[in-house]
This record gives C-alpha cells, sequence and structure tokens, in this order.
C-alpha cells in the first residue's frame, strides 16, 4: 500500500460515527484501491470545505495538520522517483502499452481552469513539490459508496488489490481522535487472555474440559474460570504471598519485642555481671588519668574483665571510693565479678605502677625496678652501667670520671605505668628523659652561673643534698642557703665544708642517723663532705620538684646551721655557738633513746 496519489480533501467518518466531524482524521489517510501506475484512473476529490472546528478541537487539529504535512511532503519527494520511471515507462515498452486496456499517458488534471496540485496538501496548508499524474475525470465513481468497499482493480501488471477490502485484510486504520482508547484497551486484553490461557491449562490439568467443550454459554473458556477459582496458580501464589505477609510481619513483631526487651532490662534490670574473682588468666589494664568510672568500666569490660561497664560503675559508687581508684596498670583476672575488680583497683600495692619518691638514690631504684618486672636481682643495675651513654643523658651530665653512677640524679622521682611491653632499659630511657625535660623547664643551664655554681650539674647535685636533708619545701630553701653560704670562700668557720651527714651515708649506702662523727670526719671518699671541701662530684640522688625550685630560689636568711632535734622539726641558725647548743641537745636525746629512756 502507498500513500501516492490521495487527494488533498478530507474525508468524514458515517454520521454515526461518535466522531463524525473529527478533522483529525482525513482521506489520505486511508487507501480506497488506488492504482497510481495504471489501469482505471482514480478519481480526485475536490477540496471540501473544512468544517468548523470547535474550540476545544483547534489544539488538536493544528498539531494534526502539522503532522500531515510532514508525512506529505515525504510523500512528494519518494513520488518524485518513481513519477520520472513511470514516464519512462511507455517509451521504453511501446508494444505492452497499446496492449494495456483504456491505457493512455495520464494528464495532469484541471481546477477551474488550473493546474491541480494534488500532492495533498489541505487548502491553506503548506505547497506540494511534484504533482500527481491521473486522469482527468469530471465525475466522482466515489460517491454513495462505501469508503472502505472494494475498488476496481487495475490492470497494470505490478498492481496489488487493497488488502483492506479482502478476507483475510487488516482491519482498517483507528482515527486518532480513537487511538488512545485503543492503547488503553490493549494491556487489559492481554491480561484477560493470560488468564483464560491459565485458566484453560488449569482446568486441562485438573482433567476438565477444554477450550473445545460446550457446556453451555462460554463453554471451555467458562469451564478454565471455573477451575482457576477452584485452585490453580493463582491460588497458590496467593499462598505464597500470604506465608511472606506473616513472615514479614512475625519478623517485626519478634524483633520490635526483642529490642523492647533488651532496652527495659538494660534500663530497669540489674547490670550483667560475673561472680567470683575471675579466671586464671591475668590481664594488664591501664588505666588513663583523668578517666571516670564509666570509662574505667568499658576499658575492663574490652580487656574481659567484668561483664559490663554498668555493674563496675556500680559496685565502685557502692563502695563510696570509687572516685579515689587511681590511674596506672592493673594485673587483673578475667572474668571477675565487678566488686572483686573494684576492691583490686582500690589497694595500691596491687597498682602495676612503679612509685619513685623524691630523693630516691639509684640503687633503690633499681631493686624496685628489678622487682616490678620480676627480674633477677642486678639485672636492672647492670644495664644502667652497661648503657648509660645510650640512655639519653644531657650532654652536661656524665663528664666528672669520679662520678659512681652518671645516671644518679635523672631518673626523676614519678609515677611509671608498667605495660606488658616495657623492660628495664625502655623504663630507664623514660626516667631520664623526664629527668632531662624538667630540668630544661626549669633552665637549670642558665641560673647555674647566678648562684655561683659551675655547671647545671652541681645544681641537680645541690637539689639532691637539700631534698635528702630536709623534710618540706621551707626547709629545702633554707638548706640550700646553707649550702650556697658555705661554700663561699669567706666562710671559716666550717672553711668551706659541708659536712652533710646525707654524703657519708650515701658513700656507705645506709641511710643512719647515729654514726661515729669521727669516723665520717676520717673516711676519705670524693662523695664524703666531711672529709672533702665543697660539693661532691654529682648528686647523692634524685631530687624532686620541690627540691629543684627550692635550690633556684634560697632564701637569703644568711643561714649557716641547721639540726633536728627531735627527729621532725628542723631548725636554723647563724652561728656556731647556736648550732653547738642544738647539737648538745641532739645528742643527750639520741643517748636516753638508746638507753631506753
Amino acid at each position: 500500500m502507498t500513500e501516492y496519489g490521495r487527494g488533498g480533501g478530507s474525508e468524514p467518518w458515517h454520521p454515526a460515527d461518535p466522531l463524525y466531524g473529527d478533522q483529525g482524521w482525513t482521506a489520505s489517510q486511508t487507501q480506497q484501491g488506488q492504482v497510481p501506475y495504471g489501469g482505471d484512473p482514480q478519481q480526485q476529490y475536490a477540496p471540501e470545505p473544512q468544517y468548523s472546528q470547535e474550540p476545544q478541537h483547534q489544539q488538536q487539529y493544528a498539531e494534526q495538520q502539522y503532522a500531515q504535512q510532514q508525512q506529505q511532503q515525504y510523500a512528494q519527494q519518494q513520488y518524485a522517483q518513481q513519477h520520472q520511471q513511470y514516464q519512462e515507462y511507455p517509451a521504453q515498452y511501446p508494444q505492452f502499452v497499446e496492449q494495456q486496456q483504456g491505457y493512455a499517458p495520464p494528464q495532469q488534471p484541471t481546477y477551474d481552469g488550473q493546474g491541480w496540485d494534488t500532492a495533498g496538501q489541505m487548502q491553506g496548508h503548506g505547497q506540494g513539490q511534484a504533482p500527481y499524474l491521473v486522469a482527468d475525470v469530471q465525475t466522482d465513481p466515489y460517491a454513495g459508496t462505501d469508503p472502505y468497499a472494494q475498488q476496481a482493480v487495475g490492470a497494470y501488471p505490478a498492481d496489488a488489490p487493497d488488502l483492506y477490502t479482502t478476507e483475510d485484510a487488516y482491519p482498517p486504520p483507528t482515527p486518532p481522535g480513537l487511538r488512545h482508547l485503543e492503547t488503553e484497551a490493549e494491556p487489559e486484553a492481554e491480561a484477560d487472555e493470560a488468564a483464560e490461557e491459565d485458566s484453560e491449562e488449569s482446568a486441562l490439568a485438573a482433567g476438565g474440559r477444554g477450550s473445545g467443550d460446550d457446556d453451555g454459554p462460554g463453554g471451555g473458556r467458562r469451564a478454565g474460570r471455573s477451575g482457576r477459582s477452584k485452585g490453580g496458580k493463582g491460588k497458590q501464589r496467593s499462598g505464597a504471598a500470604c506465608l511472606i505477609a506473616a513472615l514479614v510481619i512475625v519478623g517485626v513483631v519478634g524483633g520490635g519485642g526483642y529490642y523492647g526487651y533488651s532496652y527495659l532490662k538494660a534500663r530497669f534490670g540489674a547490670a550483667e555481671d560475673y561472680a567470683g574473682s575471675g579466671s586464671e588468666e591475668t590481664v594488664d589494664v591501664q588505666i588513663p588519668g583523668g578517666a571516670g568510672l564509666g570509662q574505667m568500666g568499658r576499658i575492663l569490660k574490652e580487656a574481659g574483665v567484668v561483664a559490663s561497664a554498668q555493674a563496675f560503675v556500680d559496685a565502685a559508687n557502692a563502695t563510696g571510693k570509687g572516685k579515689t581508684i587511681q590511674p596506672g596498670v592493673y594485673p587483673l583476672k578475667k572474668r571477675m565479678s565487678a566488686a572483686a575488680a573494684v576492691a583490686l583497683m582500690l589497694d595500691p600495692s596491687k597498682l602495676h605502677v612503679l612509685i619513685v619518691p623524691e630523693g630516691t638514690r639509684n640503687t633503690a631504684v633499681y631493686e624496685m625496678i628489678d622487682k616490678k618486672l620480676q627480674k633477677p636481682a642486678g639485672t636492672t643495675r647492670d644495664i644502667a652501667q652497661r648503657e648509660a651513654k645510650n640512655l639519653g643523658l644531657p650532654a652536661w651530665a656524665g663528664k666528672d670520671p669520679k662520678l659512681k653512677d652518671p645516671l644518679e640524679g635523672f631518673l626523676f622521682p614519678a609515677r611509671y605505668d608498667l605495660g606488658k611491653d616495657v623492660t628495664p632499659e625502655s623504663l630507664l630511657k623514660q626516667m631520664v628523659q623526664r629527668a632531662s625535660g624538667k630540668y630544661a623547664e626549669l633552665g637549670i643551664e642558665a641560673k647555674a652561673k647566678e648562684l655561683g655554681l659551675e655547671n647545671p650539674l652541681q645544681v641537680v647535685t645541690v637539689a639532691s643534698l637539700v631534698n635528702a636533708e630536709g623534710k618540706n619545701h621551707d626547709d629545702f630553701r633554707k638548706m640550700s642557703e646553707v649550702v650556697y653560704n658555705r661554700l663561699k670562700k669567706t666562710n671559716d668557720v666550717t672553711n668551706q665544708k659541708l659536712q652533710f651527714d646525707s654524703t657519708y651515708n650515701y658513700v656507705k649506702n645506709q641511710s643512719e642517723i647515729n654514726f661515729n662523727l669521727k669516723q665520717a670526719q676520717a673516711f676519705d671518699d670524693p662523695y664524703n663532705t666531711h672529709f672533702v671541701k665543697g660539693l661532691p662530684p654529682g648528686p647523692i640522688g634524685n631530687p624532686g620538684a620541690d627540691a629543684l625550685t627550692a635550690t633556684l630560689d634560697p632564701d637569703r636568711g644568711g643561714w649557716m646551721f641547721f639540726v633536728s632535734v627531735d627527729g621532725d622539726k628542723t631548725t636554723f641558725t647563724k652561728t656556731y655557738e647556736e648550732h653547738q647548743k642544738l647539737a648538745d641537745e641532739f645528742q643527750e636525746r639520741q643517748a636516753q633513746k638508746k638507753n631506753g629512756g
């Protein structure tokens, strides 16, 4: 079928059609048995007057006419090519043309004395590109006939009958105004067809009648539908859907109930807890500084010590001493009850830390490290002597060959947490690093000269002396004043000897108050200030922050002597006579204690 040769006028539907008068449907959109290349010429309709359009149809009409013009322009281009072949046909095959009945070369028809452009355009809508070649027929052979009736078949051999009018014809095109209805009906029709096929299959599977049985109106189709309603795929699908929905509902209800129960238990129930003192497995748990009970509980739970953080918090609050738990490393058992964990952490002796008191000598520190790290006695001391230069001492330390221990005064007194990976060497490095940092913070290198000392190491030495002899910060300041006054060259009372008992005890590695003074004065050792003038080669212990700050800021009271009569309070004097009087009183008390008085 082709669009070529159609007239340009509109062709209305039958008056009984609801869309009668709809100008969106034109005669050029259906074929009427046209024979463009021979045979009976096709009568062209004269352009008919346009039907009046209702206001609501104006926009639809314009869109349809624009689409029709685009189709007509394309048809004209195709026709121009075929028209050239058509004109050449009689010249190439003259004998065949003469044999055709009533064949005459088509001519351009006229309309009102002028050439009629039959390219298919409507009045006032576009210009044709090539005229149609049809015979000039004065009458309308289609008048009064059915537009879909069979038209005469042309004599041209290549012509074919109009398939719209044969027994196996395709249905005529649907008018544009009804196409949206047809489009909407297609899915419903397909759905009905699929349902009928399913029903027929269900009926056959159940031993029922097929579509060929006619038990009444509707026959097999009714039987198929009946079979489906009794139990087919639809019912199976419905059952599966119900089952899935039920499972979803049960899951939602069950999950909500579980979480609701968990919330109520956590909110109002007792916290989860273990029983007893724990298993045989021990873990080191480090509690950081500033941690609250809640954070401690979470740390213990992650380490497997307690069952829940809340149980630990409750147990700590129950004792009334929970806030006194110190930070540090605790050796705890796994799976302990919260109460047992709290009790252990409230015992300072159980804390897995090393606390170095102010003024402690290095020999005592080495023993403490061996004990805490469970090392053989002497392990840390040997490492200190062997690795002293590799532990991070400042450049101004460890120069004097008379030093008994280069690390003396550099194992800063503080608290050190002992993790599972700590070693004696790593712990010594940590102590030296802290001491060096503190000395740099105080600026002892610059202040040494202000105090009349030779180097920063002597500042640390003075601080170690006052820390060993004094009791408090006020004592430290007055004692540092005593040291500086005795070191003066104008000192003719002690002849620049410090005469500190602590230095003799350091040499002897003891801490005795009652010793033979004459023996001490005769004992030759660089560290014995009863024998030598001036300061010892190095510190005699590890001074704390109070002793250091007091050394840098002495009391300036002109003190030259001091003595502690009762062993608790220290008395300072400026003259030797005052000092000797206090010294005699001290000796009497010591004799009374010795005799049991």
